[in-house]
Parts: structure tokens; sequence; C-alpha cells
């Protein structure tokens, strides 16, 4: 159980959405003071200098904070704003890859695979030393080293050595 747990644990995706809710934390503390320390008091000046963070009534005695929760709702919509703004970007940025990979692959088809193969030269063979040889008598092939002909059992000796004095000379 702890080893599947450890693999759950470490999965890309649980990590990205770890790190998203500590920046998202993060993030909820600057947007609480834009609220509480820029925004309320410029919307407080239009409405009177009233502290919404006091705006309440009371029935039956429990009071009701309705100026808390404006706060909240605000707080929300600017989080709600800047995620928004966020994806927009992240959205607008994965369309621009896959564009350009779709034209990365039109290239490719157009040229071909990216990574051709060049045709191979063709490199001539050497010559192979003959392993056989014809017969002068019956000209049947035998092999190379035979003294004597299997065919007509002729002797090759005296041809070798008549082509051995054509050499020497």
């Amino acid at each position: 159980m702890w080893k599947e747990f450890k693999e759950f644990a470490t999965k890309g995706n649980v990590m990205d959405l770890a790190i998203g809710v500590i920046i998202g934390g993060g993030f909820q503390s600057i947007v609480n003071s834009l609220v509480n320390d820029v925004i309320m008091p410029v919307i407080s000046i239009f409405t009177g200098k009233i502290d919404f963070h006091n705006m309440m009534f009371t029935i039956g005695g429990t009071s009701v904070k309705y100026g808390s929760f404006i706060t909240n709702v605000i707080n929300f919509l600017i989080m709600a704003f800047c995620v928004f703004l966020i994806v927009r970007y992240i959205n607008k940025l994965n369309k621009t890859l896959e564009e350009k990979s779709k034209q990365f692959n039109k290239k490719l088809e157009k040229e071909g695979t990216f990574f051709k193969r060049k045709k191979r030269k063709e490199v001539p063979t050497p010559t192979s030393i003959p392993t056989t040889k014809v017969c002068p008598f019956c000209l049947s092939e035998i092999n190379i080293k035979a003294t004597r002909c299997p065919h007509c059992t002729s002797s090759l000796e005296e041809e070798l050595q008549g082509e051995q004095l054509k050499i020497e000379e």
C-alpha cells in the first residue's frame, strides 16, 4: 500500500496540483491585500467612507456580515479573472505551438521524411581470386589446384610447367 501511495504521490499530475495549490495560496494573499487595501478603500470613497467589513445587520440577536461577503465576492472575481487571463494565455500559446507543429509536419510531408536515406554509391566488388580453371584438353571447369583433370584424366602438371616457363621469360 505504501508503494502504491508513493507512486501516486510522485506522478506528474499530483505534483503539478500540489505546486498549483501552493502558488494559489500565495496568490490569494496578494489578491486579498489588493482588495482590502486598494479596491475597497476606493469603493468606500464613493459610498461615503463605509468600511465593508463592518457592514452587517442583526436578526434575532445574530449578526449577518454581508460586507465581508461582498469583500470575498470581489476577491473571488479578481482571482477568477486572473486565472482566466492565465488560461487564455496558455491556450493561445498551445494554439500557436500546434499551428507551428502542423506547418512543420506539412513541410516534412512535402519534402519527404526529415532523415532521408542517401542512395548508396555502387561500390565495385573487388575481383575475387579465381578458384577454378579450364582443362586445356577437355575444356571442363576444374579446381585451380588440380594436377589431373577429373573428367579426362589428363595430367595438368606439364601444362603448369609450361606456364611457369612463360612467366619466367
